[in-house]
């Protein structure tokens, strides 16, 4: 795609508004907007004209048929294809949409994760056209973004309680908006930049690693040589082969309407990352989805394989998916923006400590929000941030509020300018405040970045906390506010509680310090470090309460979910464990008799020739594999024994634990045995590629 074309065919392949404006009729399409604006119902007739032109128009794109495109609680996306024929009554076809197929499916709802809400007898749910994303077309298909719900009317998915979040959101921004005099504002929305980190290695390389397809990650690896600590490979020169796709992925996302904008390579060797331009937190969510989609079915035409896992290689930087998550309104004023006199912009200063109460008050729900077992490896590592939860707001920030805490003048801070030393070089303004890689949720200028997600996860479930945390507390200042009798006064109170009385999440230090542990610990900070941990904040009743209050999530939904997270913890630690099993008899355990049968051979041989050859070495080299191998089988046979001891184990959580425990713990050490052996073993032998191999797999 040559550059003068970008312009020309980015979002070529989607249903827009510049789309729907000049195809559809005038009086459809204002129909159409008034819904997509407000959020009112959309007439059949309405859905039947679309439905038509939107036909049309996929047709034109090459289209053959249409999906309801959808977010089941898989982590995944999912899709059912149906033609556009339809039989003519003379042996031949049409080509027909109804408003109808626009608008509802029909997909087995029995079959997806439900959490008890539906089970297989049970097995009717409907999909929605969410007419705020757009239409677009894919693989000759047209694609229709839908919410996806049970027979009784339950959210199955991620959109829906995203969507209903949005709502809940925008409702108590623009109750706050209004008596700040803001009338003409319509719609608040959070707007999101999800940073995608992902790793790409050689297919075949790929394809020779029984964990890698089943898994995601390695289950058994030695640290090669060198792998990261020359720190060579962030913003290094970008492969060539890496490059191609890279392009290829521009150019299919930006067809798409997704805004892909920057990309680099990452700290670990093969690991790059993609950032798109901020979007609507719906709009986003779609967009990312489809970046995780693309990257893999593009790196396979390239054969290479796409890593989206958390932490594919033990020891090596695992990879992140950084949520840029702020405020905006339907005039583009974003409500985080702090404008040149932080300290004397009130509204500002209000939406920011609302912020920052949301996440104190519902630290726990943040934490359950990126929980789950491939992020538990990430979690406190030296590439992520800890399970504490805290906020960084910076030298400038924290300045202010202490200010406005303790009644004392905020003097400002002079801009700096900065001198490099050399003339050439241009002078700029120093920024006021440094940035914080090892923060959680760090305010960055104008927005707010959660760090904590791993790279595989869908950003629905942050971004729908978030939306509903903030919504709470906004909710509670307009209570406060709209029956005030001196606004300025009571707007003063609730930005100085506010301060004393959640300043406690505000930490400015190296999250990566062990006294910081100690420290959360003093301030009363929770510290979930893993997903079993963390899981039971979510059921809590205060929990609970909240999301039904702003009618995000109905209590059977939460549990519903609460039920599927602790069931695909369990499942993956299973697989994982089914897996270490299954390559340590079919590959592990013949490398290392086929090597010990050389090494036995040679010194037999050596020993035939003379008795004065020295076989030291070998003995030495034999004795350390034998005993070894006797480890090797102890710990393989009570990993297998961990896997069928859990079985008995009937409460959902408890069967999390006991994974966690017993199985998850059993494979560590299984595992250091592997990873020794594999340092002794010969490569002649070793028959599963290594660390070294599979991080320089791409040239």
């Amino acid at each position: 795609m040559a550059n003068c074309r970008v312009s020309e065919t980015f979002g070529s392949m989607v249903f827009n508004e510049a789309v729907m404006k000049e195809r559809l009729p005038r009086d459809i399409y204002k129909a159409l907007k008034k819904t997509i604006a407000n959020g009112t119902h959309l007439e059949l007739d309405v859905a039947n004209v679309a439905a038509s032109v939107m036909k049309d128009w996929a047709i034109e794109k090459g289209a053959t048929h249409f999906t309801h495109w959808f977010q089941p609680m898989t982590g995944v996306t999912a899709e059912k294809h149906d033609s556009f024929i339809a039989p003519d009554g003379s042996g031949r076809v049409i080509m027909e949409f109804s408003g109808k197929s626009l608008v509802k499916g029909e997909p087995d709802a029995s079959s997806f994760p439900s959490g008890g809400l539906r089970t297989t007898f049970e097995a009717r749910g409907y999909t929605a056209w969410d007419p705020t994303s757009y239409a677009f077309v894919k693989d000759k298909t047209l694609y229709i973004p839908t919410a996806f719900c049970s027979y009784s009317g339950e959210a199955l998915d991620n959109k829906t309680p995203l969507l209903r979040s949005m709502q809940a959101l925008n409702h108590q921004a623009l109750r706050i908006l209004r008596l700040f005099g803001m009338t003409d504002v319509k719609r608040v929305s959070s707007s999101v930049g999800p940073e995608q980190e992902y790793f790409l290695i050689d297919k075949e390389i790929f394809l020779k690693r029984l964990d890698l397809i089943y898994c995601g990650r390695t289950l058994f690896g030695a640290r090669p040589p060198k792998s990261q600590e020359m720190e060579d490979h962030y913003f290094g020169a970008i492969k060539h082969r890496v490059a191609a796709f890279m392009q290829e992925l521009n150019e299919e996302l930006w067809k798409l309407g997704v805004m892909a904008k920057t990309e680099h390579n990452e700290v670990a060797p093969a690991q790059h990352e993609l950032a798109p331009i901020h979007t609507e937190a719906n709009i986003a969510t779609d967009h990312n989805q489809l970046v995780m989609e693309l990257m893999k079915s593009i790196a396979a035409k390239h054969n290479l394989a796409c890593l989206l896992h958390e932490k594919p290689f033990s020891g090596v930087n695992g990879s992140g998916k950084h949520i840029n998550w702020s405020l905006s309104t339907d005039k583009g004023i974003n409500l985080l923006e702090p404008g040149d006199t932080p300290c004397e912009n009130a509204q500002f200063l209000l939406f920011l400590v609302a912020v920052f109460k949301a996440v104190d008050d519902y630290q726990d729900l943040l934490r359950v929000s990126v929980a789950s077992a491939g992020n538990d490896h990430r979690l406190g590592a030296n590439e992520a941030p800890p399970a504490i939860v805290s906020i960084f707001l910076g030298d400038e920030l924290n300045e202010i509020l202490n200010a406005l805490e303790n009644d004392t003048l905020y003097l400002g801070k002079e801009k700096i300018q900065m001198e490099i030393g050399a003339t050439v070089l241009p002078h700029f303004p120093r920024d006021t405040t440094d940035r914080n890689r090892t923060s959680p949720f760090a305010f960055t200028g104008n927005k707010f970045e959660l760090r904590m997600l791993g790279s595989s996860f869908s950003i629905a479930g942050p971004i729908i906390v978030l939306n509903t945390i903030v919504a709470e507390v906004l909710s509670q200042f307009a209570d406060i506010l709209e029956n005030s009798t001196n606004f300025k006064e009571d707007l003063s109170r609730i930005v100085k509680r506010t301060i004393k009385e959640h300043k406690r999440i505000i930490f400015n230090g190296n999250g990566y310090d062990p006294s910081w542990v100690k420290e959360a610990e003093e301030r009363g900070l929770s510290n979930l470090k893993t997903t079993p941990e963390a899981l039971p904040a979510f059921i809590d009743s205060k929990n609970v309460e909240m999301f039904i209050r702003h009618k995000v999530f109905s209590r059977n939904e939460m549990h519903s979910r609460y039920e599927i997270l602790l069931e695909n913890y369990s499942k993956t630690i299973n697989i994982e464990a089914l897996t270490m099993i299954d390559m340590v008899n079919k590959q592990i355990i013949p490398s290392v008799l086929g090597y010990q049968k050389e090494l036995a051979e040679l010194i037999l041989n050596k020993r035939a020739v003379s008795a004065d050859i020295s076989t030291c070495l070998e003995d030495e080299l034999l004795g350390k594999i034998s005993r070894l191998s006797e480890c090797l089988k102890k710990r393989l046979d009570y990993l297998y024994e961990q896997t069928i001891a859990v079985r008995e184990v009937k409460d959902s959580l408890e069967f999390a634990r006991a994974y966690r425990e017993k199985v998850f713990m059993a494979m560590n050490e299984l595992r250091l045995v592997v990873d020794e052996l594999e340092t002794l073993i010969s490569s002649k032998h070793w028959n599963i590629p290594t660390y070294a191999e599979i991080l320089n797999s791409v040239t």
